[in-house]
């Protein structure tokens, strides 16, 4: 009997486990990836607070390497700025940007010192 109710216990916690997981709302969690000069770079957009927390990663660049690392939401530049790789090759480059009414692009653009740029682009409806 105490072995039943345990199974049934588990049973039902995990179903309760995954209608919660597929009730949830649809993650505004968007990422995009790309490579440039070796290294991987990616843009992270999630809503939050009535805006977007974004985030601009580089990964495996080469460590001390420096990097312009720019975005932009709607075509106007948010940031930009000239970071140095630290000892494990990353870039970190973060914000918060206001929802606006329509559509919201982001691009985030990358370019390594004496490279040529890359970018990536995200839009949210």
């Amino acid at each position: 009997m105490k072995k039943t109710l345990i199974a049934t216990t588990l049973v039902a916690t995990a179903a309760a486990g995954t209608t919660v997981l597929v009730a949830g709302p649809a993650s505004a969690d968007v990422e995009r990836r790309g490579t440039c000069a070796g290294a991987t770079y990616e843009l992270s957009v999630d809503r939050e607070r009535g805006g977007f927390e974004v985030d601009a990663d580089v990964d495996r660049a080469r460590p001390g390497s420096e990097w312009r690392v720019a975005v932009r939401h709607d075509g106007t530049l948010a940031t930009s700025r000239v970071l140095r790789a630290d000892a494990e090759g990353e870039l970190d480059l973060d914000t918060f940007r206001r929802d606006t009414a329509g559509k919201d692009t982001f691009t985030l653009t990358v370019t390594p010192a004496g490279g040529s740029s890359c970018s990536v682009k995200v839009t949210l409806r």
